[in-house]
């Protein structure tokens, strides 16, 4: 049988566990540096026995696997120790859905490229399309790349008004 999900989405099975202050633990049985690409939280939406979710997924004592709150699955909740089903992949633009000059940047600083990687998915994308809003004026297409990866290295989150 062919496995037409793209390389990027995994499906795995984990035990959902009692995570910190009465919240519920997706431990995550695979390492999403490797997966993916590596980076210190990942961004990722999926499905949790259907139930859709989005999280962060980041390293908790050695663990990967992200925390989600009482309202985050709509109320629902798994009792510590259920098995569920997990089909997770990274959310929003990633490196390689860039634009080669935006990626060359990016790859050139890499203390900004491993910040603008730590963005949730809108603020990524904010920065994308403010910068393609320049395709047909090269000259400032340049001088939008230079000052995002300049604000990116400052710590920026989003490009000031």
């Amino acid at each position: 049988m062919c496995d037409d999900r793209p390389v990027n989405i995994q499906k795995v099975s984990t035990v959902a566990e009692t995570g910190p202050r009465g919240n519920m633990f997706v431990p995550v049985p695979f390492d999403p540096d490797r997966v993916w690409t590596a980076k210190a939280r990942h961004h990722v939406r999926g499905t949790i026995n259907g139930l859709s979710f989005r999280a962060v997924l980041e390293d908790h004592d050695g663990r990967w696997g992200f925390v989600l709150g009482p309202s985050a699955l709509g109320g629902f909740r798994f009792p510590s120790g259920d098995k569920v089903v997990l089909v997770i992949e990274p959310e929003g633009p990633q490196r390689d859905d860039l634009d080669e000059d935006v990626a060359a940047a990016l790859d050139a600083n890499p203390e900004a490229g491993a910040f603008f990687d730590s963005l949730a998915q809108f603020y990524r994308k904010a920065y994308l399309r403010w910068i393609d809003g320049t395709k047909r004026r090269p000259d400032v297409r340049v001088e939008r790349i230079d000052e995002l990866i300049r604000l990116l290295k400052t710590g920026h989150k989003e490009r000031p008004k």
